[in-house]
């Protein structure tokens, strides 16, 4: 998820006409001075992190004049909550509350629907609030196609107990945050308090929003670089390995570095999963055998060869580990040979220099492990693939028999490069890759293999008996090359090695290179 700060959710809730107190978000306390003068009043402050609970953590404070305010700024900024350091307080006009209530637009997994919430209490979580009062809590599952009508919202409202003008105007208010929801599609979009004032105004003293991850490409105005929600800063491979998510919505690619100062031999593996539950009983798998896992990372959703691809050089690049695993689901539905093809392109490059073993369970699986092994006798280290029948226990235990009885080259060889073509045939692919046949190498190839397993099936001989597109390169680059890796990976191996695609990661060559000055 895409987590918005309050003030960025404040912003959305102002659009869409639901009131929100005076006031604007500051990074100094010259800054807050200034917002609290303009305001001419009490202000509050409160510090923007992703974190619940503030003002236990001293994160909310009280200012009757501009320099109590400036002071309290200057007191928060800097703070270290909940593993975030404090770069922003919103300062805010003081409200005269009489009453408060919580309205929210949960996108329900169950129920697979928008559920709009209202409780006629406020202030504190809503499962706490129906904990506490039950009664005071309702709730109603959208029709995506209608949305919330008027008369739900209103019926809604009355459930609680509420009546009248004050039922009408918070019903038109949970209408109007079920179309923040809908415009920015929210997961979430909750206003907790939302504020009756002494003067009968409806105010959101609060919000939380959380988009949906698949669909902040579509929400540049919401400035969101990284949509992942974690209870730390992002890292900076984190922030690279999400421009390849962000950037390729075929298949899911999640990475999420769960330690980052490590050193060789302390046992720490790198950790390529695909698929949430068969990677959970996998990591628990390595975990059982003494291993610590340096990252999780999830490839699956039918990704293309060149995104597992991305997933394994950024895994390969955190520091010095002890071993690399992958292993996910026994029984996925994608064709496994995109991985193993992905995974060896990446081994190669590298190269590998610690031990691999590959759990790759399902559609294809023969022929994907036969790809895979092929990498033994080329790459320093030792690589096993196995199929759906071979558990993770067994196959965690293999890494560790691995690991135990494997000696790394002195100095790291060097990985395969991009070769220099005399004789160059490009075209480009739909994440910036590019797809280069030699010419000069390909008329001297006999297996042809590229044109053979080419997936997509887009590739024909010329006649020269060269490769070439029978599309359009702009059909090429729009996404029928599929970037399956096939005239990469098997011309390597069984061609006369004159295709290679070159697939950017933008940013990894230079964390690499501040990784190796430190």
């Amino acid at each position: 998820m895409a987590r918005l700060h309050e003030y960025q959710g404040k912003t959305l809730l102002a659009q869409k006409g639901i009131p929100i107190p005076r006031g604007r978000v500051a990074s100094t306390p010259d800054e807050a001075r200034g917002i609290a003068t303009e305001i001419g009043g009490p202000v509050v402050v409160k510090i923007q992190a992703w974190v619940t609970g503030r003002a236990d953590l001293g994160g909310i404070r009280f200012a009757e004049t501009p320099d109590e305010a400036a002071q309290a700024t200057a007191d928060m900024l800097g703070m270290r909550v909940g593993g975030f350091t404090v770069e922003r307080v919103m300062v805010e006009e003081k409200l005269p509350i009489e009453r408060e209530f919580y309205a929210g637009v949960i996108v329900s997994d169950r129920e697979r629907a928008p559920v709009v919430m209202f409780s006629s209490v406020g202030g504190t979580g809503i499962e706490e609030i129906a904990r506490q009062h039950p009664d005071a809590v309702a709730s109603t599952v959208v029709d995506i196609e209608h949305g919330l009508r008027d008369y739900q919202a209103r019926n809604l409202v009355r459930r609680t107990g509420i009546h009248g003008r004050l039922q009408r105007n918070l019903a038109g208010l949970l209408v109007k945050l079920y179309d923040v929801a809908r415009t920015w599609e929210a997961r979430a979009a909750e206003i907790n308090p939302l504020v009756l004032t002494t003067d009968g105004k409806l105010v959101a003293a609060d919000c939380r929003i959380t988009v949906d991850d698949y669909a902040v490409f579509r929400h540049k105005d919401l400035g969101i670089t990284f949509a992942r929600e974690l209870d730390r800063p992002a890292t900076e491979l984190e922030r690279i390995a999400y421009a390849v998510e962000e950037g390729d919505y075929r298949g899911t690619f999640y990475f999420i570095q769960m330690i980052e100062d490590f050193q060789k031999g302390e046992g720490v593996i790198g950790f390529h999963g695909a698929g949430g539950g068969g990677s959970m009983m996998s990591m628990d798998a390595v975990i059982n055998e003494g291993f610590r896992i340096a990252n999780f990372v999830d490839t699956s959703g039918n990704p293309p060869a060149s995104k597992v691809y991305r997933a394994a050089r950024i895994i390969l690049s955190q520091g010095p580990i002890d071993g690399y695993f992958g292993s996910g689901s026994g029984v996925a539905s994608q064709e496994q040979f995109h991985s193993a093809r992905g995974l060896v392109k990446a081994f190669l490059e590298e190269p590998l220099t610690v031990p691999a073993v590959i759990r790759l369970g399902g559609n294809a699986e023969d022929k994907a492990v036969e790809i895979l092994e092929r990498v033994n006798g080329v790459v320093p280290a030792p690589v096993e693939g196995y199929k759906k029948d071979d558990s993770p226990q067994f196959c965690a235990r293999r890494l560790k028999a691995l690991v135990e009885s494997y000696t790394p080259p002195a100095e790291k060889p060097e990985g395969r490069k991009k070769p220099v073509a005399q004789r160059p045939y490009t075209f480009k692919t739909v994440t910036g890759g590019t797809v280069t046949f030699d010419h000069a190498v390909c008329a001297t190839c006999e297996s042809k293999i590229c044109v053979r397993e080419c997936v997509p099936q887009i590739l024909a001989l010329n006649e020269e008996g060269c490769p070439v597109l029978n599309i359009p390169l702009e059909e090429a680059e729009k996404g029928r090359c599929i970037e399956c890796l096939a005239c990469d990976v098997e011309c390597y191996f069984q061609g006369a090695g004159g295709g290679y695609v070159e697939l950017p990661i933008p940013g990894l060559d230079e964390y690499r290179a501040k990784k190796r000055m430190k």
